[in-house]
């Protein structure tokens, strides 16, 4: 990774992100040495601007950030660094250096359910009941679809709120490992529903 540190007088920003609820967490900044040794131990590292001395985020406190992952920008002269964060991160006891909350939106979790049905679905292991899905072909896939449906509605109509939304949860799976036949993901679903939100759009 070539990256300019001589553009910013030997220091590049380093925009720090969970890489589990992609909350940005703090900005800190890197000269060549704070970077080789967050590389080196998987810690991140910052250049202090008022102390003149690398600084190993949690030192003191404990609260480490873990890297999982570095990104240069285009411009060679920015890093986004994915990190898994051991406590709160600003020194005011705050998640965030901004005051936020570091809670991820659940729905990032259907991707992240996409990509296991996605290699249930290339791998096929034995005693896996997705991969019994798979097997079972197509008609079998939209007969569940519908029957985890009906029983949400049921649910909706005579039932609880709780076991709503456990039916609902059924369909949603069973919703994906069809799609996921047929060569889909459900972010296409929600690339559909995002284009109906368009002023002007018009029903086919």
């Amino acid at each position: 990774m070539t990256i300019d540190f001589d553009k910013g007088n030997g220091l590049v920003p380093a925009i720090i992100q969970d890489a589990a609820t992609a909350k940005v967490l703090m900005l800190g900044y890197m000269n060549a040495e704070a970077y080789e040794k967050t590389v080196a131990t998987g810690k991140v590292t910052f250049w202090s601007r008022t102390r003149n001395c690398l600084w190993t985020k949690g030192e003191t406190s404990g609260h480490f950030l873990d890297v999982v992952s570095i990104a240069n920008d285009c411009d060679n002269d920015t890093l986004l660094i994915k990190v898994t964060p051991h406590g709160p991160v600003c020194h005011t006891g705050t998640d965030t250096c901004w005051g936020e909350k570091n809670e991820g939106n659940p729905l990032l979790f259907l991707t992240e359910l996409q990509d296991f049905i996605n290699k249930r679905h290339e791998e096929m292991p034995e005693k896996s009941y997705t991969t019994s899905l798979f097997r079972d072909g197509i008609n079998r896939m939209a007969q569940k679809v519908g029957e985890e449906a009906l029983e949400a509605v049921i649910e909706a109509v005579n039932g609880t709120d709780e076991r709503l939304i456990y039916e609902a949860s059924d369909m949603f799976y069973h919703l994906i490992v069809l799609l996921t036949s047929k060569g889909m993901r459900i972010e296409q679903i929600a690339a559909e529903l995002a284009e109906r939100h368009r002023p002007g759009w018009a029903k086919h």
